[in-house]
């Protein structure tokens, strides 16, 4: 069993809490969903007051981090509030046992504070970069990213980064299916591309029309993916210019199209290898990169893996099972 900690002490978020207990702590084995064990840690088993007038109880102390598998640190109501020391020992002792370690929004600080973000590349809210940069300069900090990684420390961004990264974090350790199974019962996505950017108060002119003739775009290239798409192709569909085009898609969705499309046949290859036992030119040519050698070389840059590779460690389901599942022409069973 997947074993997770919240670590808890006076100050964290209610909103992170949260997060991290709907993706770890809720039982969805009906849904195939394999069973998580999430402990809520802390210095002591005393009730810890939270943020609009919630109290957390928590269940272990931080001696059990020594038997997790990931250790999750909410973000803070006051960043520059001192976490408490026991805390701090205890994420660096996790941290040199091997153990994965993620921060989510302002979680950046507690890690920066254990000296565990020294000389790494760390994210926190758009709000709070500068803040973070100052108080510990030895962090590199990454202005725009949603979640970054670095030495199997995980930070994310602002409030629904949480989500993001807590649904990647479960994406590596039991496959896309998984994740996008838990996704589906939050009623979120189950990743989004893009940059923090996008959220960063500035105005951002678009016009209804555009919005909806960029969602059009994207569902008809999810239904399209198997084909060669290019920018101007779902321009002319939009019914705009490429360059306009361009510019819409970017403002809307914090990525370029390219890069978008590049995404969704990343996670529609890896559904099907996860799923079924097609031939890696087939799953190659649904997915839309027209050959296994583009397939190989856009995992090797974007997934510092192999698709063979991704197979071996995440395919679960029965051999039956998968076979079923690749029955169609579409990329991701439906």
């Amino acid at each position: 069993m997947y074993r997770v900690a919240l670590v808890a002490f006076p100050g964290i978020r209610a909103f992170d809490v949260s997060v991290i207990t709907e993706v770890w702590g809720t039982d969805r084995t009906h849904r195939g969903v394999p069973s998580f064990e999430l402990r809520r840690v802390a210095t002591d088993t005393t009730p810890i007051p939270v943020h609009g007038g919630l109290c957390l109880h928590p269940d272990r102390t931080l001696a059990w981090l020594r038997r997790a598998d990931l250790v999750l640190v909410p973000g803070l109501d006051d960043q520059l509030a001192p976490a408490p020391v026991p805390v701090l020992d205890a994420l660096r002792s996790a941290h040199a046992r091997g153990t994965t370690i993620a921060a989510l929004c302002a979680g950046a600080f507690v890690l920066a504070q254990a000296g565990l973000l020294d000389d790494r590349r760390a994210i926190t809210h758009w709000s709070l970069v500068d803040l973070l940069r100052t108080r510990h300069p030895r962090v590199t900090v990454v202005p725009d990213a949603l979640f970054i990684e670095d030495g199997n420390i995980w930070t994310a961004a602002g409030t629904a980064a949480g989500i993001d990264l807590c649904l990647h974090l479960v994406r590596r350790a039991h496959g896309a299916e998984t994740a996008a199974t838990i996704a589906r019962s939050m009623v979120t996505a189950p990743f989004r591309t893009g940059s923090q950017a996008q959220f960063i108060e500035r105005p951002t002119p678009r016009t209804d029309r555009d919005a909806d003739a960029l969602a059009g775009v994207r569902e008809h290239a999810l239904r399209h993916l198997h084909e060669p798409l290019t920018v101007a192709a779902l321009a002319a569909h939009a019914g705009m210019s490429p360059r306009s085009f361009a510019r819409h898609f970017t403002a809307e969705t914090g990525t370029t199209p390219l890069r978008w499309l590049l995404d969704q046949r990343l996670a529609a290859a890896q559904k099907l290898l996860e799923r079924t036992d097609l031939p890696m030119p087939e799953v190659a040519r649904r997915a839309g990169f027209g050959s296994e050698v583009t397939m190989r070389q856009h995992f090797a840059s974007r997934l510092a893996t192999s698709p063979r590779a991704y197979r071996a460690a995440f395919t679960t389901a029965p051999a039956a099972d998968r076979a079923s599942a690749g029955a169609g022409n579409s990329p991701i069973a439906r």
